[in-house]
Formats: structure tokens, sequence, C-alpha cells
């Protein structure tokens, strides 16, 4: 290979890694363990069960899609 299809190959494979890392965001403090993430994921899924519609506009989520998030078993992402 040239090197400059060397350059473009290290180019591309940071676009993949920054890609991936975007899809697969977990919004939970770094370092947790698999049961710390599943109760992160409880602890906030019952808060947002517990918003008030005031308080779900400020986050800009409707009632049906926190109830649609919050319902979803600790387990899934």
């Amino acid at each position: 290979m040239s090197g400059m299809s060397d350059v473009r190959l290290t180019l591309y494979a940071r676009e993949l890694v920054q890609q991936q890392e975007a899809t697969v965001r977990v919004n939970a403090p770094k370092g947790l363990s698999l049961l710390g993430l599943f109760q992160h994921r409880r602890r906030t899924r019952q808060a947002l069960l517990g918003l008030t519609d005031d308080q779900l506009r400020d986050v800009g989520l409707t009632y049906e899609q926190a109830r649609r998030e919050g319902t979803k078993p600790f387990w899934r992402g």
C-alpha cells in the first residue's frame, strides 16, 4: 500500500470508532459494574415515571415517551 491509502484507512477507522461510540452511548456514570448499571437504570426510570407534566415538558418528553421508557425492564438499554 502507498502512504496515502494508509492515511485514508487510519482516518476511516477513527470515523468508524466515533460512530460506534455515538450509537453505543450509555447515560450512566462511568465505572459502574453491570449490577450498578441495572440499579441506575431502575432508579432513573422510576424517577421518570414520577415526573409531572410540567417537568416532562421541561425535559422535552411527552407523557407517552416517559411511560414507554419508564416501564422498560432494567436489563434493556
